[in-house]
Parts: C-alpha cells; structure tokens; sequence
C-alpha cells in the first residue's frame, strides 16, 4: 500500500498532519479489555462531557426535536439501502416520496418548482449564484455581509473557479438588516444576481420585497436563502424572490458535527430548465395508474458534461427524507406551532439584555455583554452547564464584543433565566 502511494513509510503517509494531532504513545486504556468494555467506557467518558447540558448555540446549525417517527421510516431497508432512483420502475418508492418532498417545498418557499435537494445549504447557495448567472448572461454576483460568514467562503471559492466576480454588500449597522443604499449603488448592469439571506445570520427578518424591487429594477435576479428553516412556517413566504437556496437541517436532522445535511433550490417554472440536479414528476404508467419518474435529469451523469448544470451536485435523499417526514408530521399547523414557540422563547431570552441590533428577529439575535467579554460570557455560561452563542469576532471583527444567542423549542424556561443572569452580569 505504501508502494502504492508512492511514500516510504508510515511516519511519510502522515507527515501532512499538524504534529499537535498525531497520537505518538499508545491510547490511555486498560490492558485487556474487550469491545464492549471498551465502548462501555466511552459512553460513560461521553455522558460526563455531554449529559446535562442545554445550548444557545445557533449559527446556522439548530437544536430541534426529532419526531421518533422520522428514524422508523428512513431506517427501512428500501429507503436505507438504495442509492438513486435511475430505475423509475424499481424506484416508486424513493420516487414518490421525492416528488412529495418537491411539492412540500415548493409550499414553504412560495416557488413553482424545486429540485430533489442539494449536499447542504452552503453548496446550493453557489449553485444558486451560477444558475442565475446562466439565465441572465451577464456576470457578477453581490452578496449580502449578512449572508452566513461560511456560505459566502463556500460561494467565493466556487466562482472563483468560473471567473464569476463576487462582491458584498453592507449590513445597517444599528438595526442588522441590509444596507438597502449600499446595495442600490453597487447594482449595475452586469450584475446577475443579488443574494440575501432571511432570518439573515444575525437572526434579524430582512425585507425581501424591498431587495427584489431593487434587484429587478437593474435586470438581475433575487436569490433568497434561508438557514433556518423553521422560520418558513411563520414568516411570509419569500414569493417575490426568483430563486431560493436554502439548508433543512432544522426538519429532523440531527446537527451530527455538522453533517451530513441536506440543501434545497426552488425557482419558478420559467426558470426550469436550469435548476442544477432533478425533478421527479407524476405521470401515468400503461394501465393508467398514477406512477413516478425522473422528468428533468440536467446532472452530468445523464448528459454531456459540458451541456450539465452542475458538476458537483447531488440529492440527499435519505437525510431529505427525513425533512419530508418532518414536515408530514408537523403539517402546516404543527410547523407554524412550532415557529410561535421559537419565536416566542428567542424574545423571552432577549428581555433586558442588550441587543446590538434593533431589527425584528426570529429565534436569534445579537447581545453585546456589558459587564464582560463574549468568551468570559461563555465560560461563566459553561460552568453552569450552559452552552452560551457564537463568538462573532471569528467571522466579523467589529462586532469583536458580541455573541448570537439562539433559543428554540428545546431551551426551558430555567436554563433560559440562568443564561440570562449570566449575560446581565
């Protein structure tokens, strides 16, 4: 194997490992104990790190519930097991079960067709970007400094590579929303598309009407994004957008480390032809029964990989499957239930503390800590088995002394006041 790789040694295969990585000296276990001890071992390692433990930790990576129901259904061995649904007549199932998914979307997001999901929320927002691009032929990109800090990386890697500039926008400063002026003077006639995210990754709700009265008024198109799902089934559904990208996560993933996630395009139908990936459609077979089938295939493993409308794409389907359970159990009274019950804990959580932006929010919001740092914050937080918000100064260095808080339907009222008490000194 060696040999093969063309290394000498074990000590060269690894020598790209930062040496703070590397595990020098046998791992710190009893001699002689069997598998099961050994597991036994690390779970109970793991309950003293984990157990007991509430977080307010967001970023575009929610703590929901998980109906026990979603797990029964996407463990069966038909959905499990199976790959793509290349076979239309061995593949109903998957099929069906897409083209409900597609349907369910297409009513979140107020769009006339949406594809058979995406890696994640990161990747369909570049894959957004390039098909706007496509439509309108011409080519440059703005994006919004609201946009989340790891979708603008993932986007500008992307165009890079396809000679599409990309340039951003400002943030309004007091309330955190777009800074419509800014947009306004850097839209020109070049520019293909104007992308926002809305609860942007402040958590503040944007006005997505305005921006695509903006964008259209120049000739380019809207794409609207959203990381928290959850927000869609109380805020108005982002119609006025000509394109939406998007993460499910929030419908019955587990955050797992951060993956693996399952991403969403929808446009409208005018658009069709050049959303990346597939789109299930519901025919009739030979005895006229109602029956399943890919109706739009543009991936390269269908056709010519010049003629492909993304190289990288695929659809999730099993953890897609999981956001169509979801969203079948909740229904639409459910999901708008449970966005009431985010929104109403996040204002909850937000009483007396110091925001540092006064635009309307969903579930997560900025706090500027008087009585000390946002790191001192978090480990006062951690003492008390609290997992405290992210430490913006990672992603934005003027807001150095603020956290993003996030509270949904699993923070209870007590962690909540404790958090409070924390954050007001």
């Amino acid at each position: 194997m060696l040999s093969a790789c063309g290394v000498e040694s074990i000590e060269e295969l690894f020598a790209n490992l930062p040496e703070q990585v590397r595990i020098r000296q046998p791992l710190a276990l009893a001699p002689g104990q069997s598998e099961y001890e050994i597991i036994d071992y690390f779970r109970a390692r793991g309950a003293e790190n984990g157990e007991g433990y509430v977080s307010f930790l967001g970023a575009g990576v929610y703590s929901h519930f998980r109906p026990v129901l979603v797990d029964t259904v996407v463990s069966r061995g038909e959905f499990l097991t199976s790959y793509t649904p290349y076979q239309a007549e061995i593949s109903q199932g998957t099929l069906m079960a897409i083209f409900e998914f597609q349907t369910m979307i297409c009513q979140l997001t107020g769009m006339e067709v949406a594809n058979a999901s995406m890696y994640d929320g990161s990747t369909a927002v570049p894959e957004a970007a390039m098909m706007a691009v496509r439509i309108t032929r011409r080519e440059r990109v703005l994006v919004s400094r609201a946009l989340h800090p790891e979708y603008r990386q993932v986007l500008a890697t992307m165009l890079r590579r396809q000679s599409i500039p990309v340039d951003e926008f400002a943030y309004h400063r007091a309330a955190g929303t777009i800074d419509l002026e800014d947009l306004e003077r850097k839209l020109d006639g070049t520019t293909a598309a104007v992308i926002i995210q809305s609860p942007n990754f402040f958590g503040v709700v944007e006005d997505v009407k305005r921006a695509a009265e903006l964008a259209h008024s120049r000739g380019a198109l809207l794409i609207f994004v959203f990381a928290e799902a959850v927000s869609l089934g109380i805020l108005t559904p982002p119609a006025d957008a000509d394109i939406v990208a998007g993460e499910l996560q929030s419908f019955a993933i587990s955050p797992s480390y951060g993956g693996p996630f399952a991403g969403v395009i929808a446009t409208r139908e005018k658009y069709m032809r050049q959303i990346p990936g597939r789109l299930v459609g519901e025919t009739v077979d030979s005895s006229g029964r109602r029956a399943y089938c890919l109706t739009l295939a543009t991936r390269e493993q269908h056709i010519r990989r010049e003629k492909a409308t993304s190289n990288i794409c695929t659809n999730q389907a099993l953890i897609a499957l999981m956001a169509t359970v979801f969203m079948t159990v909740y229904g639409k009274q459910g999901l708008r239930e449970l966005a009431v019950q985010n929104l109403s804990k996040a204002h909850y959580l937000a009483k007396d503390l110091p925001l540092a932006f006064g635009g309307p929010f969903f579930n997560e919001f900025v706090v500027r800590p008087k009585i000390s740092s946002p790191a001192a914050v978090n480990r006062r937080l951690l003492e008390r088995k609290i997992i405290g918000g992210l430490e913006l100064d990672r992603f934005y260095p003027d807001l150095a002394d603020c956290l993003l808080l996030c509270a949904t339907e699993m923070n209870r009222k007590e962690s909540m006041d404790v958090a409070r008490e924390a954050l007001l000194g």
